[in-house]
């Protein structure tokens, strides 16, 4: 996300400023490049790209948790208003560098040329309005996103699934541990906040290694992978990853809910069918025996005392080299006709 963000600034950087060199092309006398050739534009082009890392950076997982209990339209202002004054910063940063390093200016020569070339001309005049649209849309794209979970936007784009497909998945049910107790303890309110942090936190953590989070009921998350040997193992260091993500924030819990959560998950491998729902809120869905069979799986942690039990059709996928699993025996789930031989993860 933080590579397409700056590919994409960068090429509107490149757009306008090529629009802008039609429209006036002699620069002021304090303005940055006053020769446009193919250098001068590669490199500020390549300043603009590298320093688009860094602020997609910030916007991206800073600023996302930082401003993520404020409503979308004050969160898009405030982070609007964050990234125009790091644009001016970083035009500063450009400016400078270039005019010591390169262009062998004094530094005193340095700052004043920027700042009239800021405040003087119709630079920044010109420059805010292109930032405010390209930050505010970014930041729209970036919800929808998210909104869909990363990636199901672009299919529902692409109309990939508007005829249903059978495809394999790996599929993982996580589900908080004594939630009804817990519940109960901290009252309706308390108990949805608490259940926000808890899934805000062990989400972060399963999109650290691709995981494509499928919906969320209550305090469980279904997330899944495409079906590989590969991303087999990275749903183990998913699962691995969202524990270290809620142990480092165990004060957050702590502090504000006088409780630590922990969670229990069930994996499993299969074929699954996935197709494009609904007219008003289109959604992709994925139905078949193998989501039904990972639900029972997370189940039966709470039956068999385990935190986590994967299928033997997802053992077999996956090279166990740096984990231990512990046959817990053919288990019969609720709702099938045969046995299962599940394993418990030591991880």
């Amino acid at each position: 996300m933080i590579l397409i963000v700056a590919i994409s600034w960068t090429a509107i950087d490149s757009l306008f400023y090529i629009f802008r060199l039609t429209e006036q092309p002699l620069p002021s006398k304090y303005a940055l490049f006053q020769k446009h050739t193919t250098q001068t534009i590669l490199l500020r082009e390549a300043n603009v790209f590298f320093l688009s890392m860094v602020m997609a950076y910030f916007l991206i997982f800073f600023m996302k948790n930082f401003f993520r209990r404020s409503s979308l339209w004050l969160n898009i202002f405030l982070k609007s208003l964050i990234l125009i004054v790091a644009a001016l910063i970083i035009n500063f940063f450009i400016h400078f560098s270039y005019s010591t390093l390169i262009a062998k200016h004094a530094a005193s020569y340095a700052l004043t040329s920027f700042y009239r070339n800021t405040f003087e001309t119709p630079w920044l005049i010109q420059k805010i309005p292109e930032w405010i649209i390209l930050f505010v849309l970014t930041q729209l794209i970036i919800e929808i996103n998210e909104k869909y979970s990363p990636g199901v936007f672009v299919d529902i784009m692409l109309g990939k699934y508007v005829q249903p497909k059978d495809e394999k998945r790996i599929i993982m049910f996580i589900d908080l541990k004594d939630s009804t107790a817990i519940a109960e303890r901290l009252g309706h309110k308390e108990y949805f906040k608490f259940i926000r942090d808890f899934i805000y936190y062990i989400s972060t953590g399963l999109m650290e290694y691709g995981g494509r989070i499928y919906q969320y009921v209550g305090d469980e998350i279904v997330v899944s992978w495409p079906y590989s040997r590969r991303n087999a193992r990275k749903c183990v260091y998913a699962l691995i990853e969202a524990r270290k993500s809620l142990n480092k924030n165990l004060n957050v819990f702590t502090n504000n809910y006088g409780v630590t959560p922990e969670f229990k998950a069930g994996i499993h491998a299969g074929e699954v069918t996935i197709g494009e729902i609904g007219i008003i809120k289109k959604d992709i869905v994925m139905s078949g025996d193998t989501m039904n069979t990972t639900a029972r799986i997370r189940t039966a942690c709470n039956e068999l005392n385990q935190k986590f039990i994967v299928s033997k059709d997802f053992l077999d996928l996956i090279s166990l080299k740096n984990w231990q699993a512990e046959s817990l025996g053919p288990i019969e789930l609720k709702g099938k006709n045969s046995s299962l031989e599940l394993f418990a993860l030591k991880i």
